[in-house]
C-alpha cells in the first residue's frame, strides 16, 4: 500500500470507527454496571436466610463490571490519543500500521495494529494489539517479511505483502 493522503484518510476512518465501537461498548457496560450495582442494594436483594447469596453474587458481578468499565476507559483513551503514522516497505511495523498479510494458500487479510481494541473488526479489517501473538510477531518486521504465528490449528506462516 502507498502512504499517500488517501491511505491516511482510510486509517483515520478505521480509527474513528474503532473509537466509536469502544465508546458504545463502554456505554453499554457502564449502564449494566449501574443497574447491577443498584440491584445489589435493592431491598429485594436482602438476604432471606443464611444460604441466600444473591446480594453477594450481585456485588461480585458489579465489581467485575466496574473493572471492565475502567479497562474500557483506558483502552478508549489510548485510541483517542493514537497518532497515525505512515509506513512504507522500509519502516519497521508498529502501532497504527495497516498491514496486508498473505497466507500459504494466497489468501489475504487486513489487520490494523492498535494499542487496544484487539479482536474487534472494522469492516473486513481485524484489529490486533502488540500483545496478541500476531501483533508480537509483526512488530518490528518490514514489508516482505514472513511471520510465524501459533494458531489452534498449528503454526501458520504469513507474509507481510503491503503496509500503510
Amino acid at each position: 500500500m502507498n502512504t499517500d493522503k488517501t491511505t491516511t484518510l482510510d486509517k483515520t476512518a478505521i480509527l474513528s470507527q474503532l473509537v466509536a465501537q469502544l465508546a458504545e461498548s463502554l456505554a453499554q457496560i457502564t449502564e449494566s454496571q449501574r443497574e447491577t450495582q443498584a440491584g445489589t442494594i435493592h431491598e429485594e436483594s436482602r438476604q432471606e436466610d443464611p444460604k441466600d447469596t444473591r446480594a453477594i453474587e450481585s456485588s461480585y458481578l458489579a465489581r467485575g463490571l466496574a473493572k471492565r468499565v475502567s479497562e474500557l476507559k483506558v483502552a478508549l483513551a489510548a485510541l483517542q490519543i493514537l497518532e497515525l503514522r505512515p509506513f512504507d516497505e522500509d519502516t519497521p511495523l508498529g502501532v497504527s500500521a495497516l498491514v496486508t498479510l498473505e497466507d500459504e494458500d494466497g489468501e489475504r487479510r487486513l489487520v490494523f495494529l492498535a494499542p487496544s481494541g484487539g479482536g474487534l473488526r472494522v469492516g473486513n479489517i481485524r484489529v490486533v494489539t502488540p500483545q496478541a501473538p500476531l501483533g508480537r510477531a509483526m512488530v518490528g518486521e518490514k514489508m516482505g517479511s514472513a511471520v510465524t504465528v501459533q494458531t489452534p490449528k498449528g503454526s501458520q506462516e504469513l507474509e507481510i505483502v503491503e503496509v500503510a
